[in-house]
């Protein structure tokens, strides 16, 4: 029997291309991209008495391939020195060949290319997430413009209360949406490279290519030690500094984490993010916020579509092992089951920002599967509202019947209005709250004020929608990428 997590309790994300872009599979690429990323980087800054080989770097490249590697035996080594990327390194180097061997890893530490791992994970996952929240965004825009004067009840604290649209309470899903939209773009867009050697100073980057590194330290660092392993080139002659290797100060470091940031395709940062924790705590707000905002779309679904209110229902609902007349609102559900989880998750993250000293124990091996968890969950969130909003239907007749249950109460607040200046404030109010829900209201209209005020007009819920309708009209001339 296998052990594999294949989503059997979690199938709110099966199937959906985050689940694919966030595999132990594609975070192995995502490792391995760093490391040939990272032996790229060093053959950029060639020139001078110091020099990685372009061809070390294609050969790293072309051995880089998750397919190539034994997942199994990775995941068990991993715990020996507390991440998968010690045995990595030593598979890799066993891999590429004798002359790209001495140039894996070259300088780095075992949390540079874990960070920049979860960051390329992360870069690829959201774009799946952020073409479903489109999705999302551009059918809810064509839902609230075609029920833009749709009236229904608006609810508050589970009661009628005065009437809405639909097209008013779509577009403020839309809103939100798009909110997630631009939140997640803005820290995709952001999401750095991480390349600062043992504690983030950058020293063994400048140590290599002036040739001061012990040759004897390379193939042993990984092995022996635990997340500080920073490997030198073997057996490379090194006659003065190198050429690329940066003046002043400030050494090859620099230039090499841009070069590094170049190749992975992230942000070049500032400095060493070892223990400041700013991407991860903002990918985690991100993302909770996205499944939250989802989560009220889920939300109003699951309560309009009950049967007592039957307003909306999921295109393909499923069904039920026990009760063959059912069609659950899955997708909303599904959703709702994320929106629920999602914030004791960045909870997580957001608590791993108080890292200790240079490299935590703990606070930082926190993040990796919990980031995955959260991106699970808002990838499949994504998808399933894209598909529950591109499918939903809605009953304009049982919306229009909903009104008329509490016999004209539903525009008390109106009534109110009108009735003050003909019957006073207080005896407008008593003869309003004293009214039963159904029960006679327009007789006791028409004998406190008989014809005195346009009756028929008063009790239409649908004359009564304020500016609902101006308001979806505002709402949709708003894009991805403008604050609302």
């Amino acid at each position: 029997m296998t052990s594999a997590d294949l989503g059997l309790l979690s199938a709110g994300h099966a199937g959906s291309a985050v689940a694919a872009a966030t595999g132990d599979e594609a975070f192995l690429q995502a490792l391995l991209d760093a490391e040939a990323a990272l032996t790229r980087a060093w053959a950029s800054l060639a020139g001078g008495g110091f020099h990685v080989p372009e061809q070390a770097g294609l050969s790293v490249t072309e051995a880089a391939r998750a397919d190539r590697f034994d997942l199994p035996s990775l995941v068990l080594r991993a715990r020996e020195g507390g991440n998968p990327v010690i045995p990595l390194v030593a598979d890799l180097t066993a891999a590429v060949g004798d002359r790209a061997a001495p140039y894996v890893h070259l300088g780095a530490t075992s949390q540079d290319i874990m960070d920049t791992a979860l960051m390329l994970v992360a870069h690829r996952a959201l774009g799946a997430v952020l073409s479903d929240l489109a999705r999302t965004a551009g059918a809810l825009a064509v839902l609230a413009a075609e029920h833009r004067d749709t009236p229904m009840p608006g609810r508050t604290l589970t009661q009628h209360a005065v009437p809405t649209t639909f097209g008013l309470k779509a577009a403020g899903w839309r809103a939100l949406t798009l909110d997630a939209h631009d939140r997640l773009l803005a820290v995709r867009q952001s999401l750095p490279a991480q390349l600062g050697g043992a504690a983030g100073t950058m020293a063994a980057f400048s140590a290599i290519s002036e040739g001061s590194a012990a040759p004897a330290v390379v193939q042993a660092s990984e092995r022996s030690k635990p997340s500080e392993g920073s490997q030198a080139i073997p057996g490379t002659e090194v006659s003065e500094r190198s050429a690329g290797a940066g003046e002043g100060p400030a050494g090859v470091g620099p230039l090499l984490v841009a070069g590094f940031a170049r190749e992975t395709g992230l942000t070049e940062p500032d400095l060493p993010w070892h223990v400041l924790r700013t991407p991860v705590a903002d990918l985690g707000g991100a993302l909770a916020f996205t499944a939250g905002a989802l989560g009220k779309m889920a939300a109003d679904v699951l309560v309009l579509s009950r049967t007592e209110i039957g307003e909306v229902s999921e295109a393909a609902g499923g069904g039920s092992s026990a009760m063959p007349h059912k069609s659950n609102p899955v997708r909303a559900t599904w959703i709702a089951a994320a929106a629920r989880r999602a914030p004791a998750l960045a909870a997580v993250l957001y608590g791993s920002l108080a890292a200790e000293d240079e490299r935590p124990s703990g606070a930082w091996h926190a993040e990796w599967q919990t980031l995955r968890d959260l991106l699970r969950l808002v990838g499949g969130a994504a998808r399933d509202a894209a598909e529950l909003v591109e499918g939903l239907r809605v009953d304009r007749e049982r919306m229009r019947a909903n009104l008329d249950l509490t016999g004209g109460l539903i525009v008390s607040e109106r009534l109110a209005a009108a009735l003050t200046p003909v019957l006073g404030r207080q005896r407008a109010r008593a003869l309003l709250t004293g009214a039963a829900p159904g029960q006679g209201l327009r007789e006791a209209l028409e004998q406190a004020v008989g014809d005195r005020l346009d009756l028929d007009d008063l009790l239409d819920p649908t004359r009564y929608l304020g500016s609902a309708p101006a308001l979806v009209d505002r709402a949709l001339r708003r894009t991805p990428g403008e604050t609302s």
